[in-house]
């Protein structure tokens, strides 16, 4: 878990706009306040924030990066318009790498839907993408994931995409194109 609050407090801390109180930094990430403590000391003695504001974005989100580590948990799926299904179902998602960065920047490829989801509605995503489609290797992977991982998702186009800093540190993460277009992503930052 203490990989899990790490990101959860990076995550809050540069989804926002304006530097946040530690109680409030606490309730968002949903972390005692204790934690909030120990890791913003350690953020300050690497000089990536000062109290609960980061220095330097770009530097702190490079940070998140090298600390992150890719889910090991997830499915494919091979579904027909997987992109249409979503927008019609109630379950909670996050989109991510590929998919996600062509909607908000339109550079790479959309070869693959990767999508978060929390693991207790895993049953049901598993039973929506069978009786749309098939189980194994395919277009679409649901990756299992703390429920943080939703915080500050954006509704585009009726889809919805996990945060800015998230979608940086994934791109990243799946390397390739991917952190091509990752890099020209935290140019916006």
């Amino acid at each position: 878990m203490r990989g899990d609050k790490r990101e959860r407090i990076l995550r809050v801390m540069l989804s926002s706009k304006e530097a946040l109180s530690k109680n409030k930094l606490s309730k968002r990430a949903e972390c005692t306040r204790q934690w909030i403590i120990l890791f913003l000391k350690e953020l300050e003695k690497k000089k990536l924030v000062k109290g609960t504001a980061p220095i330097d974005r770009k530097k702190l989100l490079q940070y998140w990066i090298n600390i992150s580590r890719r889910s090991k948990k997830y499915r494919s799926y091979m579904v027909k318009e997987p992109l249409e299904l979503l927008k019609k179902t109630k379950l909670g998602y996050a989109l991510t790498t590929y998919q996600a960065e062509n909607i908000v920047q339109h550079y790479l490829f959309p070869s693959r839907v990767d999508l978060y989801i929390k693991e207790s509605d895993l049953d049901s995503w598993h039973s929506l993408m069978t009786k749309n489609g098939l189980y194994g290797k395919g277009n679409v992977r649901i990756i299992i994931a703390d429920e943080h991982v939703m915080y500050g998702k954006r509704i585009i186009n009726g889809l919805s995409i996990v945060s800015m800093p998230k979608l940086i540190v994934d791109l990243t993460n799946e390397g390739g194109p991917c952190k091509e277009a990752a890099e020209m992503l935290m140019k916006r930052l």
